[in-house]
């Protein structure tokens, strides 16, 4: 672990920046600059701030979507040990993904030919566990979510917008990772929905699992957050004890 890290961090983010290429205006944007943050095992870290701030630039870093430009991203494995996310090769950001980091956004990538219940079902079976234990995970879940068992079996590109995201939310918290970015999750669903998802983080946190969350409802946020930060033009301005 470099200076700075620290084996009881699970996470620790160091000088982290990230730039975007505006072909047609021919210009840079600085979207998140100079970033530092450090995350215990079992924290749940809110990040608030306006739209373009640089919130969903720091999830996306971590998860590998994006490739930061400057820092560390130094994450504690249970597999590989300290291992810098920044620098990480493509097979162990994927073995990561299957197996301990979590993501979830608003919106929901997928086989077009894959239904619900195989979504939801390939995620547990990632993990190791036999069919018949992933089965009975899947019905848990979709009944959790209150997603119609007509549904199950058909392809998510006919849901609405809700039942996506109900969707997108049940396959990524069935696996329980050992860390969770949730990155606006709730930003479409209804107040019963956005419970269901709050129940659920109570009991990942319960069991462990450490998340990074950004929420545009901050009521939501209210009772899960160990810290808050607030990003602005790209920089962290306060951290707060929730």
């Amino acid at each position: 672990m470099k200076e700075g890290g620290s084996m009881e961090n699970i996470l620790s983010i160091e000088g982290l920046a990230k730039s975007f290429k505006l072909h047609n205006l021919n210009k840079r944007i600085k979207a998140i600059n100079n970033i530092s943050l450090y995350v215990k095992e079992g924290e749940f870290i809110g990040i608030t701030g306006k739209s373009g701030s640089g919130k969903s630039t720091i999830l996306k870093c971590i998860y590998r979507t994006y490739l930061s430009d400057e820092g560390d991203i130094w994450y504690n494995s249970t597999k590989f040990g300290p291992i810098n996310l920044a620098s990480a090769n493509e097979r162990e950001i994927v073995d990561l993904r299957k197996h301990e980091i979590g993501y979830v956004s608003q919106f929901l990538n997928v086989m077009p030919r894959t239904t619900a219940r195989e979504l939801v079902k390939q995620s547990i079976m990632e993990m190791g566990y036999q069919e018949y234990t992933a089965e009975m995970e899947t019905v848990k879940m979709l009944e959790h979510f209150e997603l119609d068992r007509e549904l199950w079996d058909s392809y998510p590109a006919t849901f609405s917008g809700g039942e996506k995201l109900r969707l997108n939310i049940a396959r990524a918290m069935v696996k329980r990772p050992r860390l969770l970015l949730l990155d606006e999750p709730t930003a479409s669903l209804d107040g019963a929905s956005k419970q269901k998802v709050k129940v659920l983080i109570k009991q990942l946190m319960e069991e462990g699992t450490t998340m990074l969350g950004i929420f545009h409802d901050l009521e939501f946020m209210k009772d899960l957050c160990d810290r808050e930060y607030n990003i602005q033009a790209g920089k962290f301005l306060i951290s707060t004890k929730s």
